[in-house]
């Protein structure tokens, strides 16, 4: 028996390559077949079937692409319709890998379809379990993502059902495989593990506690941050079906000179500059959005920027390719090039943005300069700069109808990804006068600002 977790930081997201006597499944796997098929290979060893949890909103399976290739069924679990072959497996189905068995638990209350694989070994002992969205470390799959056609209340009243009677029940020695880690919008606040055991999370995972239905769904469904924008459609795609990667790839890697690029923007394109937040204060396209790809790149691109918007490129040259592939994992297909040659291709002058140290910033900056925090509510609450005023950047560019265009703001995060990402979008809605923090607020703590913290907050 031989399990690989292939986790990619940028999704938070964990495909499973599974294999045994030479017969081999892939679960839940992302849009780029190569690594699926390059890991077989390599193992000497043939995909059988490639498993999917449940639609996923977050990201653009490969289950379509790897299944054309190596020729194996896609296999849901019960309730899973879709515009294109797959085989529907029945609750309890199972399916033999070598000598291993995988056993499907229809699971539903993250989406109706949802499904566990339970992977029992070669004595026939249960071992593993891949909970999708169902079951992460320290939480559990939002119940909200069916855009209306049922209530959140629901789901979360099926998922009650789902844990306790196919979850809960399971040896506490069996590990948890779940589909995400930190940072995914799958869930609330899904723990820092990619995986666990189901004893563990019994412990530790407020959904597994003892508890009526009705205070499961009041825990579950209370706090839960509106989806990002791109979820639905990335849904309806994994529904439906899509073009071939290599064939995106193509359309939308096309080399375009500097008038080419304003044009597109003339036209109403978005440029999206992939550069670190280094680079891009250095010198940027005006009106340019910087989401770096050192960071969630494709989390923060499905939050901020509208799915159905043509998309024009400024990278890292070398990081052309790159950058069309990780906006295709998220379903963003509709790009129409990259500017050739990176910052230097652009024939005009570049804006920039003014960074200072958190040093600089505690040695004293003007009293009429407002300090604006972008980071998630769950950092602001831990701790924050005093006197900062709170403006989560998921929420952007909602939030800032209350700023003064003309005032001077400085603009942190955590570590400064955030903070340019956000400053570059201030810019984009006439704010004149930003400042970037190098290093965010952990400099901010290690140079001695004033800080409120969580124990201070309860006494206020």
């Amino acid at each position: 028996m031989y399990i690989e977790q292939l986790y990619t930081n940028c999704l938070a997201e964990a495909a499973y390559y599974i294999e045994s006597e030479g017969e081999a499944a892939i679960i839940d796997p992302l849009r780029e077949t190569e690594p699926y098929i390059t890991l077989a290979e390599k193992r000497g060893a043939s995909i059988k079937y490639v498993f999917e949890t449940h639609f996923h909103a977050d990201f653009v399976s490969g289950h379509i692409d790897l299944s054309r290739k190596v020729n194996a069924p896609i296999v849901y679990g019960p309730n899973a319709e879709t515009q294109y072959k797959v085989y529907n497996a029945k609750d309890e189905e199972i399916f033999k890998l070598g000598r291993l068995k995988i056993k499907v638990l229809h699971t539903p209350g993250h989406t109706p379809e949802s499904s566990c694989f339970l992977l029992f070994d070669e004595k026939g002992k249960e071992h593993a379990i891949f909970t999708g969205d169902t079951l992460f470390v320290g939480d559990v799959g939002r119940p909200d993502l069916l855009d209306g056609v049922m209530t959140r209340e629901a789901l979360a009243s099926m998922l009650y059902d789902s844990l306790n009677t196919k979850i809960k029940t399971l040896p506490d020695s069996v590990i948890v495989y779940p589909a995400h880690g930190p940072g995914s919008a799958c869930g609330k606040n899904i723990g820092k593990e990619t995986f666990s055991t189901i004893g563990e999370q019994k412990k530790f995972n407020y959904a597994l506690q003892e508890q009526t239905r009705e205070q499961f769904i009041e825990k579950v469904t209370e706090g839960i941050l509106p989806p990002p924008q791109y979820f639905f459609e990335d849904a309806r795609i994994n529904k439906q079906g899509y073009d071939p990667l290599e064939k995106v790839m193509d359309t939308n890697s096309k080399p375009l000179t500097a008038e080419d690029v304003r044009k597109a923007i003339k036209a109403g394109a978005t440029v999206l500059d992939t550069r670190k937040a280094d680079d891009f204060e250095k010198g940027f396209i005006p009106g340019s959005i910087n989401i770096g790809l050192n960071g969630q790149f494709a989390v923060w691109v499905g939050t901020l920027i509208d799915i159905t918007k043509s998309i024009v490129l400024v990278t890292e040259p070398g990081k052309e390719s790159e950058s069309v592939l990780r906006l295709a994992r998220v379903g963003y297909e509709n790009v129409l090039g990259y500017l050739k040659d990176g910052i230097s291709g652009w024939d005009e002058k570049p804006e920039t943005v003014h960074s200072i140290t958190a040093a600089q910033m505690k040695a004293g900056i003007d009293k009429d300069v407002q300090v604006l925090d972008v980071r998630k509510p769950g950092e602001w609450n831990i701790s924050h700069l005093k006197d900062a005023t709170f403006l989560p950047l998921a929420d952007f560019p909602g939030n800032l109808e209350g700023l003064d265009k003309n005032k001077p703001y400085v603009v942190h995060c955590g570590g400064g990804y955030r903070s340019m990402t956000a400053i570059s979008i201030m810019k984009n809605h006439g704010f004149k006068n930003l400042i970037n923090v190098y290093g965010g607020f952990g400099a901010m703590q290690q140079a001695g600002l004033p800080i409120v913290t969580e124990e201070v907050l309860d006494t206020l």
